[in-house]
C-alpha cells in the first residue's frame, strides 16, 4: 500500500515517512532533484521510504508512474509550486482530495481577495494591474488607493511583492514588475498595517480547528523578507476563539473543506485581514515546530487526509511540548555560499539551538530581499514563544552565513596579428 508525495517542503519527510509507516503505508517521494532533501534523507534510516527521480512538471509522465504504482492509496502535494499538478493528478486517478477548482482558487491571490470581499471578510478588493504602466496606474489609484501592495497572483516566498506608498513608488514598481517573470498576473490590493501572523489550521468536513498561530517578524519596509517565526503565540483565550471562528469563515468562503492550511494574516487596528491562504502545512520549520510544540506528529493527519480518513487530530487534545522559534540565516552580501561560521558555539547556548541547512556549499545566493536568500535556519525552544524567540535570536547572533564573490565571467580569447 503506497502513498505518493509529489515533491515536498524542505523539511518534514522524516515525520511523514514515520506517519505513513504507522498506518501500514509505504511512502514514495517523486522528485526532480533528491539533493534538495539531502538534510532529511541523509538522517533517515535506510529503506524507510522510496525515492524516485523524475520530471515532476511532466504531468503525463507522472500520471503514468502513478498508474503503475502498486496499490496506490493517496497522493500528497504540499508545495505551492506543485499544488495544481497534484490536484490534476488526484482528480485523474480518483484519489481522495479537495475539489481541484478550490485549489486553483487558492493559487490565485486576487481571486481569493475578491471572494473574501464578497463574503464581507475583508475591507479591500483586488484590482488587476495589467497593461502598460500608464494604463495600470489608474485603477490602482482610483479603486485601491495608497498605500497599496502590488504582487503576483501566483507568487511564493515573498517574491515579486512591492509596497507602494506614493505615486513615484507606484510608477517604479509597475516598471519593475513589467520586467519580471511572474508566475501569474500582476494585481493590487490595500496595504494592511500591523503585525503579521500565520494561522496553522486543520479542516475536515467543513469544520476548522486552529492548531496555533505563528508570529512572523519581517524585515523593515519596503521589503517583506521573512526573518523570525515563533509558535505558538499566546493569545488570550477569547481572542484565540475569535480567530478560530474567523478562520473557519474565511476557509468556508473559498470552499476549503479538508486538510491543513497555512493562512497568513495581518492583525490590524480594525481586526484580522488575510494576506494569503496556502493549501498546505507551513513551510520552513513550521511543521517541525507544530510537532514539537503540540507533542504529536501532525504529519499523521496529512497521511490520514490523503487516505480520505478523518484525521484524529481533529478530535484529540495534544499533550503539548516546548514553544519553538527559528531565525532564517541570510548572508551579509550576495555571492557563492561557502559555509557558516560559529556553529561550534551553539552547544553552549540555551534552548537546544540547532542549524538546519537549506543551501549547500557552492550554491549561488543572488537575492537577499526575499526568502530565496536564506542559507539555513537557526532553531531553538523554551517554555514560551517569547523566550524561544530570545534564544533563537541569540543563537543566530553568533553565526555568520558566509559568501564569496561570484566568479568573474570568462573573457573570450582574442588573437592578434
Amino acid at each position: 500500500m503506497t502513498v505518493v508525495c509529489l515533491e515536498s517542503l524542505t523539511f518534514g519527510l522524516g515525520h511523514l515517512s514515520r506517519a505513513a509507516g504507522l498506518f501500514g503505508e509505504r511512502l514514495l517521494l517523486l522528485t526532480r532533484d533528491p539533493s534538495y532533501y539531502a538534510h532529511e534523507l541523509d538522517r533517515l534510516p535506510a529503506g524507510c521510504l522510496d525515492v524516485l527521480e523524475t520530471d515532476t512538471f511532466d504531468v503525463e509522465r507522472v500520471a503514468g508512474l502513478l498508474r503503475r504504482t502498486p496499490d496506490l492509496r493517496g497522493l500528497i502535494s504540499s508545495t505551492d509550486t506543485w499544488t495544481l499538478v497534484g490536484a490534476d493528478l488526484t482528480a485523474r486517478l480518483g484519489l481522495p482530495g479537495l475539489d481541484p477548482a478550490v485549489l486553483r482558487l487558492t493559487r490565485d491571490k486576487a481571486a481569493v481577495r475578491n471572494r473574501l470581499h464578497e463574503a464581507g471578510l475583508t475591507r479591500g478588493r483586488a484590482v488587476e494591474a495589467a497593461g502598460e504602466a500608464a494604463e495600470a496606474r489608474k485603477p490602482v489609484l482610483e479603486e485601491v488607493g495608497l498605500p497599496a501592495i502590488l504582487k503576483d497572483t501566483a507568487g511564493t516566498g515573498s517574491q515579486n511583492v512591492w509596497l507602494v506608498r506614493d505615486e513615484r513608488e507606484l510608477d517604479r514598481s509597475l516598471y519593475q514588475a513589467a520586467r519580471r517573470d511572474l508566475k501569474g498576473r500582476l494585481f493590487a490590493e490595500p496595504y494592511f498595517s500591523g503585525p503579521v501572523y500565520s494561522a496553522e489550521t486543520l479542516t475536515w468536513a467543513g469544520r476548522t480547528r486552529l492548531l496555533g498561530v505563528s508570529s512572523r517578524l519581517m524585515s523593515p519596509e519596503p521589503y517583506f523578507r521573512e526573518e523570525i517565526t515563533a509558535f505558538p503565540v499566546a493569545f488570550p483565550e477569547a481572542r484565540r476563539a475569535s480567530l478560530e471562528r474567523w478562520l473557519g469563515e474565511v476557509l468556508a468562503a473559498i470552499g476549503y473543506t479538508d486538510r491543513f492550511a497555512h493562512v497568513e494574516f495581518v492583525l490590524t487596528a480594525g481586526g484580522p485581514e488575510v494576506v494569503e491562504i496556502n493549501p498546505r502545512i507551513g513551510g520552513a520549520l513550521v511543521g517541525e515546530g507544530l510537532c514539537r510544540a503540540l507533542g504529536v506528529n501532525v504529519y499523521e493527519a496529512m497521511i490520514e487526509a490523503a487516505l480520505g480518513r478523518r484525521p484524529a487530530l481533529m478530535d484529540v487534545e495534544p499533550p503539548g511540548g516546548p514553544a519553538v522559534a527559528f531565525v532564517l540565516g541570510y548572508p551579509a552580501a550576495p555571492g557563492v555560499f561557502t559555509g557558516v561560521a560559529g556553529l561550534d558555539r551553539l552547544a553552549d547556548m540555551p534552548g537546544s539551538p540547532a542549524w538546519y541547512p537549506v543551501k549547500s556549499v557552492g550554491d549561488r545566493v543572488e537575492h537577499l530581499d526575499d526568502s530565496r536568500g536564506y542559507a539555513g535556519i537557526v532553531y531553538a525552544e523554551a517554555e514560551t514563544a517569547e523566550l524561544a524567540t530570545h534564544r533563537a535570536v541569540a543563537a543566530a547572533g553568533v553565526l555568520r552565513v558566509l559568501t564569496a564573490p561570484f566568479p568573474e565571467p570568462a573573457r573570450p580569447e582574442t588573437s592578434g596579428e
